[in-house]
């Protein structure tokens, strides 16, 4: 490895990054370039009008960081503004469905946006190469154009308003601009292979490029977006764009089987992966099957009550107390296991549900000097909305949160939703292990955890790790399971009295992206799932 190594689910993202790292730009450098990249050639999963969340490891810096741009909600906001209108939840837990779907299509699903000052806040912490040139590759694909990919293609027709969610080619087509890039003749996405070029987020990334993040958090591109809102009847303001910041803090740590842990603090989801690998850290899962009726009923136990700790402890830290320590704490994971054990089954409280939308995307990256950047970023299920002429459509992370009021993830002005990002660092004897994260709503910790342990336990590649066919828990008693478990296994599942939704998917429940580094040497791989690769450069 003469530069680095870089793994995200979009091949042209990846070779922007992996340009950073041949120009001589270190690991940070590489993922925000990527980030850029992404925005253009995945347009449903992340882009500027975005929100996010990383964890940095550069040597001698003083330890791992977290970098929350998790957005806000606007000033505007209440707590009981959508109350009446509750339908239900969807099927993961990542959201909830309202009456006319307000917080999920229009000006008023959208918070405001994080991703631009979260990139900006980690070049300005760490880059080395000039902000500028981070965003050449991404101007170019914008200005002559990109290729329809297959998952990019199957995510945007997916029809899921049949389960109570927004058709992904209504969101596509919700703008004029909108409809003009993306959908065809037919009335759907492009189809694989087609070009296209987005002539409007080519300049907005020109204007930031030479402006930086000014331009859009008070500047002429926050205009155009504010002067959208205040006509069509959205939240955000200028004032709300001016005063948001990213909370840029020391990374959540914990342990496992000898190796250090970092990851990002609250309102992301990193404590949910450390709480599992705690209860999981008091059984000896060499004793188990990988992949048998056994382990995937102790791992379905242990994911499910660090999930239930996450849905009803977790929170804005700005807003809500969230016992970090009580949930980290290895004796209260003892609690869990020996709970488990006499088997007693976590209990989730849910709302009638829908099934929950996975827009989001990730990057890993790990460079000669040793410094590691794992990064998730989302637009939550996009808003449809692009501001005028700017080329980038808005999240629609209103709909995340709760909207009934009193609970933990209720919305509030200036309150940062509660994520399910999980961008993790392992550390083996002091120097990083693992770079892993993954996009996927949800799924996303307990993928993650998955897939640490497979490494860690089990001794597996990167590759292998990513992946085994993999689990997750969203109900009671429930098991959603991919289509490469066996039935007879899952027949032992029912005959253990659970219930199981096998998912037509072969590689489900979030895409992991993962570098492992054993012995100074640096492998990695893209989730096989996606669309994406690993370079070594």
């Amino acid at each position: 490895m003469k530069h680095g190594i870089i793994s995200a689910p979009q091949p042209e993202a990846v070779e922007a990054g992996a340009l950073i790292l041949r120009a001589g730009g270190n690991a940070i450098d590489a993922g925000i370039a990527c980030a850029l990249t992404q925005g253009v050639v995945d347009p449903l999963m992340c882009g500027l009008g975005g929100v996010g969340s990383a964890t940095v490891h550069v040597p001698g810096a003083g330890g791992a960081e977290s970098f929350n741009f998790l957005g806000v909600a606007p000033r505007a906001a209440r707590a009981d503004m959508w109350e009446s209108r509750i339908v239900g939840e969807t099927g993961d837990g990542f959201g909830f469905i309202l009456k006319g779907n307000v917080n999920a299509l229009g000006h008023q699903a959208a918070m405001v946006p994080g991703n631009l000052a979260g990139y900006w806040a980690m070049h300005q912490a760490y880059g080395r190469l000039p902000w500028a040139d981070l965003c050449k590759t991404a101007i170019e694909f914008a200005k002559d154009g990109w290729m329809v990919r297959p998952h990019v293609y199957s995510y945007a027709t997916q029809d899921e308003g049949a389960l109570g969610r927004v058709h992904n080619s209504d969101i596509l087509g919700y703008t004029e601009e909108g409809w003009s890039l993306y959908i065809s003749d037919e009335g759907t996405m492009h189809r694989p292979g087609t070009w296209i070029k987005n002539p409007g987020l080519a300049e907005s990334l020109r204007l930031i490029a030479k402006e930086g993040v000014g331009t859009l958090y008070g500047g002429a591109l926050g205009q155009v977006l504010t002067d959208d809102m205040a006509a069509q009847g959205g939240l955000i303001t200028m004032a709300d764009l001016q005063d948001y910041e990213v909370v840029r803090q020391p990374a959540l740590r914990g342990s496992y089987r000898g190796h250090d842990l970092a990851t990002n603090a609250p309102g992301g989801s990193g404590l949910q992966v450390l709480e599992t690998l705690n209860i999981l850290e008091q059984f000896d899962l060499n004793g188990y099957e990988l992949g048998s009726p056994e382990y995937i009923m102790l791992m379905t136990e242990a994911l499910a009550y660090a999930y239930n700790d996450k849905r009803t402890r977790v929170g804005d830290p700005a807003f809500v107390d969230v016992p970090v320590n009580d949930l980290l704490d290895k004796s209260y994971a003892q609690t869990l296991a020996a709970r488990i054990r006499n088997g007693d089954k976590a209990v989730l409280n849910r709302l009638p549900q829908f099934k929950e939308s996975n827009e989001t995307s990730h990057i890993v990256v790990f460079d000669k000097d040793g410094n590691a950047f794992s990064m998730t970023h989302t637009l939550g299920a996009p808003s449809g909305v692009i501001p005028p002429g700017s080329g980038f459509i808005l999240n629609g992370c209103m709909g995340i949160f709760d909207p009934r009021p009193g609970q933990p993830t209720s919305i509030k002005p200036g309150k940062s939703y509660t994520s399910s990002m999980s961008p993790t660092l392992v550390y083996r004897d002091g120097a990083p292990y693992l770079v892993i994260g993954a996009p996927g709503a949800t799924y996303i910790p307990q993928a993650i955890a998955q897939s640490i342990v497979n490494c860690i336990d089990f001794n597996l590649s990167i590759s292998e790790a990513i992946s085994l066919p993999r689990i997750a828990v969203t109900q009671s008693g429930r098991i959603d399971i991919s289509n490469r478990i066996p039935r007879f296994v899952e027949a032992d599942l029912h005959a253990n009295g659970y219930e199981t939704q096998r998912s037509y998917l072969s590689y489900a429940f979030a895409g992991v992206h993962g570098i492992k580094i054993e012995d100074g040497v640096a492998s990695g791989a893209a989730d096989p799932g996606r669309d994406g690769m690993a370079l070594k450069i």
